[in-house]
């Protein structure tokens, strides 16, 4: 059942927020990585997003007590409607700095797939149809590679994420900020060890390249 919700896009620092999570309790942590190495959590997402089923939430999520990422930023309003006592926290960054490091990450997928298309049914196949699907061709309207609109929809995402669900349950959080407003809203004790940093955009890089052969531009971020 899940009790945290994270509306906040790929590249907010969700990957640290997952780990910092699992650390406070909150975990398992739903996350994008869970799809791309599950072929039943793969093959539950290509229904949902490219054949339009309308899914049983609790099943999709069964086990784990957090998402964070991927669909949950997406179908957060959908989410927030199965699991209605659930927290929600919104990932925000720099719009420019987030804008670099997906363009150099995860947009990398998208346009290698894209110039030279995986074999039908293929992982990388499949993963491309399900994120193009949700995010590229439908989040940012086919046109993620216009800095300025992509960053004209990441604010509006934020914003109608703040209008959505209401100061009383939301933390809108940067992970730079590192435990304390994170603990303060959850309740919970602050951690000893220092704030988790994981994910930045050479270490997406280097899984994207490992998982499905893309190698992008370097840069900087998370």
């Amino acid at each position: 059942m899940l009790k945290l919700i994270n509306a906040g896009l790929g590249r907010t620092g969700t990957t640290s927020l997952k780990v910092a999570l699992e650390r406070l309790g909150y975990g398992p942590c739903y996350h994008m990585f869970d799809i791309v190495g599950s072929e039943e959590r793969l093959g539950q997402w290509e229904k949902i997003v490219c054949d339009g089923r309308l899914p049983d939430w609790k099943a999709v999520f069964d086990g784990y007590t957090s998402a964070v990422d991927g669909p949950s930023a997406i179908y957060y309003r959908q989410l927030m409607e199965a699991f209605p006592e659930a927290k929600m926290i919104l990932t925000v960054r720099d719009a420019e700095r987030w804008y670099r490091s997906t363009y150099d990450t995860l947009f990398q997928f998208a346009l290698k797939s894209e110039e030279n298309p995986p074999p039908a049914g293929s992982r990388q196949a499949r993963t491309y149809r399900v994120t193009n699907t949700m995010t590229w061709s439908g989040l940012f309207d086919g046109r993620f590679s216009d800095k300025e609109h992509a960053i004209e929809v990441f604010h509006r995402h934020n914003q109608e994420v703040i209008r959505s669900v209401g100061a009383d349950n939301l933390l809108v959080y940067d992970v730079k900020q590192g435990w304390e407003p994170l603990c303060a809203y959850l309740g919970v004790d602050v951690p000893s060890e220092e704030f988790p940093h994981a994910n930045d955009s050479a270490s997406m890089r280097n899984f994207l390249r490992q998982g499905f052969g893309v190698a992008g531009p370097a840069a900087a971020g998370r």
